[in-house]
């Protein structure tokens, strides 16, 4: 930067104009050159393995060309002034770092958000499972701390005390938590999603205390982004999570069949073999989890019926598959219950009505 500054009060030879369009060309073919460089450097890289090298080179190029236009103009604007004799010349130089440090986030975070791309393509064409829910966290995070520093860099730049801002955004953090509590309580409860990860992108989850299910398709620092079965967007704030329970339904190890059975209480002699034969059924069932819980038993004498339940687990847990396989089951039920010649109960009613009495020529005792 000194360099410039030098450049620009000490070259005399010419005019202003002259020295500006030179200045100008220059600029102009650096960025030019730069380019072409950024070109065959990432046709190179396009030939390698590694994810870092396609990362950089796509990410510095806007930003190198920028930075080149930014220190270009600057010169010319410090040329500019200095023929003027303008008292503003000092704050060019100025203007010259801040522009640089703007660039150079601006070079960080496309290199960020690059990277965070390049990871999760590479885990999906090599088949590895991806959270892309801690990505996203770790991507977000580095990004904001690019955000702060730069900040910080600007005003330091600037002349600000770093003293005097920490103290400031002390007294303020506190003036501005109680001005935006929601927020920071949306703020941190995105955080402990991202820690303690009750759910991730594409899992499919439910609230039994709330209308909330369907799946997750983003979770942000703000609100979770969660696509019910109509394909209607729900967006429920972060906070919201801290309060309430949630159902992982994706993480399920199986799917159960729990179904309770009536048959009519004339067909009770039956009712020993049909449980029996369900047990077998369920036992050399392909479908069916022998290492889980398996039940069959009769249980209550119902109003009109006698029920006995099926207490099981399938080994899918897709629920298309879970219901193909569940009505194969219930359908082999009704066919084990026909063939011991029983029948399904259904609610019904039986009313005795009272004898009539018995007409005087009728009565016991009496001789017609």
């Amino acid at each position: 930067m000194e360099f410039i500054d030098r450049l620009t009060t000490e070259f005399s030879t010419g005019t202003v104009i002259v020295r500006v369009m030179v200045v100008l060309g220059i600029t102009f073919f650096l960025s030019l050159a730069s380019r072409l460089l950024i070109h065959r450097l990432s046709a190179q890289a396009g030939k390698t393995t590694t994810i870092w090298d396609n990362a950089v080179i796509d990410s510095i190029g806007p930003p190198l060309r920028v930075l080149i236009w930014v220190v270009g103009l600057s010169v010319v604007a410090n040329m500019g002034l200095a023929a003027a004799e303008s008292s503003l010349q000092e704050y060019s130089g100025l203007a010259r770092k801040i522009g640089a440090i703007i660039v150079f986030t601006w070079f960080l975070l496309r290199l960020i958000k690059s990277m965070h791309a390049g990871f999760l393509s590479s885990k999906r064409e090599r088949g590895e499972d991806i959270d892309q829910s801690v990505a996203d966290a770790i991507s977000k995070l580095l990004g904001l701390s690019v955000w702060v520093v730069a900040g910080l860099v600007v005003m330091q730049t600037l002349g600000f005390s770093m003293a005097g801002v920490l103290t400031f955004g002390g007294v303020g953090g506190i003036a501005v938590g109680f001005a935006a509590r929601d927020m920071l309580a949306n703020f941190f409860g995105g955080l402990m999603l991202y820690l303690d990860r009750p759910f991730s992108v594409g899992d499919w989850v439910r609230s039994p205390e709330r209308e909330i299910e369907g799946v997750v398709e983003e979770i942000g620092w703000r609100v979770t982004v969660i696509r019910n079965f109509d394909s209607r967007p729900l967006y429920v704030p972060n906070a919201a999570f801290s309060s309430i329970s949630i159902e992982n339904v994706s993480r399920m190890t199986n799917r159960r069949i729990y179904e309770t059975i009536g048959i009519r209480y004339s067909d009770a002699t039956a009712i020993n073999s049909i449980v029996q034969q369900v047990t077998d059924l369920l036992e050399s069932h392909p479908e069916i989890d022998q290492e889980q819980t398996l039940m069959v038993s009769f249980t209550t004498f119902a109003p009109s019926s006698l029920d006995f339940f099926v207490y099981c687990y399938t080994k899918t847990r897709v629920g298309l598959e879970f219901f193909r396989t569940k009505q194969q089951i219930m359908l082999e039920i009704l066919k084990i219950i026909e063939n011991n010649g029983a029948e399904c109960a259904f609610p019904t009613t039986t009313v005795h009505l009272q004898g009539e009495e018995p007409e005087a020529d009728d009565a016991p005792g009496e001789k017609p």
